[in-house]
């Protein structure tokens, strides 16, 4: 729900019935070369452990297919833009912090001039980034764009893992009746060809925070990407989006490939992400998701936690007549975040539509922290044939459990849910085509919504310190829905599902 055009840049599809290890992993290299960058190297040596490199950028400029570059710990006050491809028959070209110290690449200083990367990786194949600190790539120019790393054009088997990004910013005062012109990115990925695509890419174990990104997003995928692993990523504390998978901006240079897809969002922790201080919204404006998909297709969000954003997860399109769809967010723990936990559709009736997708198997919990009435699940404009199955839903002081306001809404299956309120049944709230319905039996029985599904405590073991599992007594044990299509094969914290009779409701099994 960003409300605001996303800053465009100009510029082989991969089923997920495949493991996405197999998918994610390079055939075994040759023997690879070694090479080290110091602080105190020169550009003149070897590059060897006792002759090492000066610069991220010579090394980069030199080294060929399966080598690994080392970067001793220290500060590098430079830019790294990398065009030298691996393959796959030599391996990666590695760029990796050395052992236990840490290489950090900062910005201080340096200019940015209009999209630019601190770490750049341009049409390149097989090649890693792992265990940087990249920091303090800042500007106050008006449509300049910062990012930590940015990827862009096509590859193939890239890999940016365990690297802390920080400090990017842009502090640009926005302009205009939409207050465009102040952007910036952690991690920023564009498919910008087509259709050779930016494919097998994996972004794991990174940690993004204090980002300054003006209508932009911490950890982005735009255009042409095609079959990706977003895993184990801690991404809080950033004024926008946390993670965000879009389509149909004119990324890609071809409207049929203009869509991430094929991909997986898997095991992160977002938190803290808000629009609320940010002069690019209005002040009341609470529209950054946790997790966001805005036109992609074809992916899977499971596994995460989302919490104490504006949105928990939101599945939409910004654009009229393009859909979101297939995409399937399950086993997610959403909690305490302001608007709502999980939103989905338009945000109003100029916007696109979510068709297709599964909201299944996730833990809800008292979202709506704003008191504004938008529930635990906002139904938004033009949804249509959607599941929402297995989910348990914890309203928060408003009761309010399902706001939908569209008549439009259709073929949305709504059943074998867990849902309670402070208010208890008969004060619990729903909205549905536009139509308010207080107390769970009203609002069974005039929606045809529901006929499986239960108002009662989940017994979490203690949901006021974060902890949603489930108590042995508690009612969602058992009572969901054994669809072996929708519900996947394991719970929030990888173990398998339907261990006993049934499968349980909500996150944990």
């Amino acid at each position: 729900m960003k409300k605001l055009g996303k800053f465009l840049l100009v510029g082989l599809s991969l089923g997920l019935g495949l493991a996405i290890g197999n998918l994610l992993t390079p055939a075994a290299s040759a023997a690879s070369t070694e090479y080290y960058v110091s602080t105190i190297g020169s550009d003149s040596n070897a590059g060897t452990s006792d002759a090492p490199w000066k610069t991220l950028q010579h090394a980069a400029d030199t080294v060929s297919p399966g080598s690994k570059v080392y970067v001793r710990g220290g500060v590098y006050k430079e830019k790294l833009k990398i065009t030298r491809s691996g393959s796959a028959s030599q391996g990666p070209i590695v760029f990796a912090s050395y052992g236990n110290e840490t290489a950090i690449v900062d910005g201080t200083g340096l200019s940015v001039s209009g999209n630019e990367g601190l770490i750049e990786l341009a049409d390149v194949d097989y090649v890693t980034i792992q265990g940087f600190e990249i920091r303090n790539f800042t500007t106050a120019s008006k449509n300049a764009v910062p990012t930590g790393i940015y990827v862009y054009g096509a590859g193939n088997f890239i890999n940016l893992s365990d690297n802390k990004i920080h400090d990017i910013k842009n502090t640009a005062t926005p302009t205009g009746k939409d207050r465009l012109g102040r952007d910036a990115h952690g991690i920023a990925v564009y498919g910008t060809k087509a259709p050779a695509s930016i494919h097998n890419l994996t972004i794991s174990g990174n940690e993004l925070y204090n980002l300054v990104l003006g209508s932009s997003e911490s950890l982005v995928l735009n255009g042409n990407v095609d079959g990706f692993a977003v895993t184990s990523n801690l991404i809080h504390d950033n004024d926008n989006i946390g993670i965000d998978l879009i389509g149909f901006e004119g990324t890609a240079p071809n409207t049929a490939y203009d869509q991430v897809r094929n991909g997986l969002v898997k095991g992160n922790r977002v938190y803290n992400n808000s629009v609320r201080n940010n002069p690019s919204y209005k002040s009341d404006d609470n529209s950054a998701g946790g997790i966001y998909v805005d036109g992609g297709k074809d992916n899977i969000i499971e596994q995460n936690y989302s919490y104490n954003n504006d949105i928990g997860v939101e599945i939409a399109s910004e654009h009229a007549g393009k859909a979101t769809s297939n995409i399937t967010v399950r086993s997610n723990v959403i909690y305490n975040n302001r608007l709502t936990g999980i939103a989905m559709g338009g945000y109003d009736d100029e916007r696109g539509s979510t068709v297709n997708s599964k909201i299944v198997n996730n833990t809800l919990y008292k979202n709506d922290t704003l008191d504004d009435g938008s529930g635990q699940l906002l139904v938004q404009y033009d949804t249509q044939n959607n599941v929402i199955k297995n989910n348990i839903f914890v309203a928060s002081s408003t009761d309010v459990l399902i706001y939908n306001g569209y008549t439009q809404n259709s073929g949305n299956v709504v059943d074998y849910n867990l849902y309670f309120a402070p208010g208890g049944s008969s004060g619990a709230n729903w909205t549905w085509k536009d139509k308010e319905y207080t107390g769970f039996a009203t609002y069974k029985s005039e929606t045809g919504n529901d006929a499986h599904s239960l108002f009662v405590d989940p017994k979490f073991v203690n949901a006021t310190n974060g902890d949603f599992h489930l108590q042995p007594s508690s009612p969602a044990i058992d009572s969901g829905s054994t669809d072996n299509t929708i519900i996947g094969t394991e719970d929030i914290d990888g173990e398998p599902r339907a261990k006993g009779k049934a499968v349980n409701i909500g996150a944990d099994e």
